[in-house]
């Protein structure tokens, strides 16, 4: 029965590392997506986001059935319960990333970014890709050193989230109301995901250590806490 129980606690962390690599799959066809108005690939982004949500469920449920039959103990039920916590925020990434998409196919064939802020939602997606792969790295090896990179890597998306309301608020400023709208919201669903990789590494963390730090006491870095989880 042991082998058995640990075969499926090894099922549940492998299904983890499946859902982050398809929103990392998600998030870098999005910036292609949107920063080139591809409506083909906003429109496949769309589509197998129904995929995350399908792995989410399965290892939603997969859990709730070890916690049901096998009364998991200390670490385990750390693990089973992280787990679940874990495919919320990975889910909701996949989510955002959808999101990106979806304004792609709202306003094209124009493009969702004005050519002044390319440069800056270029780096914003090239900086949730690189915690993305952190964040799988750390679901993969439980390696906690590269926790301090990923919350590094938040606080310049941060701070970029805030040069676009800088720009969205200074004189030159000259775009329509939807593309300010749009700008705010992409801007925004960036800030989030890199928000999503927060909270992953702190659950991820806790499973190691046992010790859980709130989201308050992570270092803030730019505009806003590196900390704050999603819908927590």
């Amino acid at each position: 029965m042991r082998k058995v129980f640990q075969a499926e606690l090894h099922q549940v962390g492998e299904e983890l590392i499946q859902i982050a690599t398809l929103v990392r799959e998600a998030l870098a066809s999005a910036k292609d997506a949107l920063l080139d108005a591809d409506i083909q690939l906003a429109e496949e982004i769309i589509s197998n986001d129904a995929r995350i949500d399908f792995l989410q469920n399965d290892l939603d449920e997969r859990s709730i059935d070890i916690l049901a039959l096998q009364s998991p103990v200390a670490s385990d039920l750390r693990m089973i319960v992280g787990a679940l916590r874990m495919s919320a925020s990975l889910e909701r990434a996949g989510d955002l990333a959808r999101h990106l998409a979806q304004a792609v196919r709202l306003r094209y064939p124009e493009p969702v970014i004005p050519e002044p802020l390319v440069d800056t939602f270029t780096r914003m997606f090239d900086l949730d890709l690189q915690i993305v792969d952190r964040v799988i790295q750390v679901l993969q090896t439980r390696d906690l050193s590269l926790a301090d990179d990923i919350y590094s890597l938040k606080g310049e998306v941060n701070k970029l989230h805030q040069s676009v309301f800088d720009a969205l608020a200074a004189p030159s400023w000259d775009c329509s109301v939807p593309t300010a709208v749009d700008v705010t919201l992409c801007s925004r669903y960036l800030e989030r995901i890199g928000d999503h990789g927060v909270s992953v590494t702190r659950k991820v963390s806790y499973l190691v250590t046992g010790d859980w730090v709130p989201a308050s006491s992570d270092r803030p870095t730019g505009h806003g806490h590196v900390g704050r989880d999603g819908g927590e």
